[in-house]
């Protein structure tokens, strides 16, 4: 059997589906993995098309290529796609790539610590990985120099009005607003609203407030934003839901203005705005903050040194969150006569059929991903055209993420 291409994958999730690739890849040119992202994305962004976007991807998914390390110190490079970008770092994301490599063997596992370092786009990332029976139970990485570089700016938004925000370098660079300004308690069912004023904001954030990493001048630009609001959960401190791009706001078009949740804390979005309440004097060093995310899933967040960034006064977060590995795709394949061997935006995201069985779960063989749908009266939407991609599946009934319809 014949295929154009043909990859190797492993599923993983921290409240949003992140999908890591180990191998199918060429070597990719660059002298180190930022280079690499940037060779990648001008001459292969069909990687990110095709693992991102339906019918093998959908909206909230995020994908990884591990790629051998260049600087001497790490043990592995991984370069992260997203939706409509590649960050040079992502928090948890790198959380999933520390749990793959420690659970498929790639990197030896210690038990009950092992330490190792990865090279992201970013820079060296320093992990510390609590293990046990064969597991990784918490992964905490020392991140890049997160940063505030505006604290209570005003933001016009058309439809919305004036919005005071913050800007803050955490790996990507972040548009905080309060969510209780608009009525927001930041629950699921809030979805709707919080995508599109989340994007609204971040639109209009990135046409005002143009902004630019001192250390690298290519970096430029609000790319996410994030609402914040009290905690639900007595152990945390904030509570936040991250809005990730989907694709380009028009305001002529009001459909566009929506994207995808971050259903973690988010990794990147914590050091943020951890910078932020920093350089309010609101957080000092060595205290933890515990960021809750939408699912009410919890990253604990640190920092833990001062340090500057070109001319900005700047610190060194810590973040530890966890990964599940939920799906071992032994080969995604692209066949040569596959009528979906593009992408397309705007399907529905893939559901799986699963039961536990003696506390493992086992998937039923196939992901089925739906591109049209017809919503039934029980409320179920069964696809009308569809692409299956044959699986192993392990899990574990401790993970969060099957608790949530």
């Amino acid at each position: 059997m014949r295929f154009k291409r043909m990859f190797h994958a492993v599923e993983t999730h921290s409240g949003i589906p992140m999908r890591v690739i180990t191998g199918g890849v060429p070597t990719i040119p660059g002298e180190t993995v930022y280079q690499q992202m940037q060779w990648l994305e001008k001459n292969d962004d069909q990687l990110r098309l095709l693992m991102l976007r339906e019918p093998r991807g959908y909206p909230a998914a995020c994908c990884n290529l591990i790629v051998p390390a260049k600087h001497p110190d790490a043990a592995a490079g991984y370069i992260i796609m997203e939706q409509v970008e590649y960050p040079v770092m992502s928090g948890g994301n790198t959380i999933a790539v520390a749990t793959v490599l420690l659970e498929t063997g790639m990197i030896p596992m210690q038990e009950p610590i092992t330490e190792f370092q990865l090279e992201a786009p970013a820079g060296l990332i320093a992990i510390r990985a609590e293990c046990r029976d064969g597991k990784v139970t918490q992964v905490t990485f020392r991140n890049v120099p997160a940063f505030a570089v505006h604290l209570d700016a005003v933001v016009d938004v058309p439809t919305l009005g004036r919005v005071t925000v913050d800007v803050a370098w955490g790996g990507m660079f972040y548009v905080i607003a309060d969510a209780t300004s608009f009525g927001l308690a930041l629950t699921p069912g809030e979805g709707r609203s919080i995508t599109r004023i989340g994007e609204m904001i971040k639109a209009a954030a990135r046409d005002q407030l143009p902004v630019t990493h001192p250390d690298t001048p290519a970096i430029t630009g609000i790319s996410i934003s994030q609402l914040s609001g009290p905690p639900h959960d007595p152990r945390a401190h904030r509570r936040n839901a991250v809005v990730v791009s989907t694709g380009a706001l028009d305001w002529s078009r009001p459909e566009t203005w929506t994207g995808a949740l971050d259903r973690s804390p988010c990794g990147t979005g914590t050091c943020a705005a951890m910078a932020v309440l920093h350089a309010r004097g609101e957080l000092g060093l060595d205290e933890d903050f515990v960021h809750e995310g939408i699912l009410g899933t919890r990253f604990v967040g640190r920092l833990v040194e001062e340090t500057t960034v070109g001319d900005r006064p700047a610190v060194v977060p810590t973040l530890g969150g966890r990964a599940w590995i939920t799906v071992s795709v032994p080969q995604g394949k692209i066949r040569k006569t596959n009528p979906t061997g593009g992408t397309m935006e705007g399907a529905s995201p893939a559901r799986l059929y699963a039961t536990l069985v003696g506390g493992t779960l086992v998937i039923a063989g196939i992901i089925v991903m739906s591109s049209h749908a017809d919503a039934k009266s029980d409320g179920v939407s069964r696809p009308r055209f569809t692409s299956a991609i044959e699986l192993r599946a392990v899990g574990s009934h401790h993970d969060p993420m099957w608790t949530y319809s």
